[in-house]
């Protein structure tokens, strides 16, 4: 979601660097292996989630916010939501 509440649409020409499969799997699932799969990738990486739970489209911002990483915005394709993080340097 945009500052607007609306979904942000992902355009770019990035590609991701890991890919994450989490099809069949519910909250809190989808965040949890997202936040495992982000630790062992490097600061401008970007994680390509797929989730065919919608709820995802909340909880994917929500848990960027959290953890200071950067939605980069979501696609649909079919009954799938392809959604995209990068990792951001943090302070330690």
């Amino acid at each position: 979601m945009d500052e607007s509440g609306g979904e942000r649409e992902f355009a770019g020409p990035a590609r991701p660097d890991a890919v994450l499969d989490t099809v069949g799997l519910y909250c809190p699932v989808p965040i949890i292996k997202t936040a495992e799969k982000m630790k062992a990738l490097e600061p401008g990486a970007v994680l390509e989630v797929l989730s065919d739970d919608r709820v995802i489209l909340i909880d994917m911002p929500a848990w960027c916010r959290s953890t200071r990483n950067q939605y980069l915005g979501s696609r649909r394709a079919g009954s799938e939501y392809h959604l995209f993080i990068r990792k951001l340097p943090h302070d330690v």
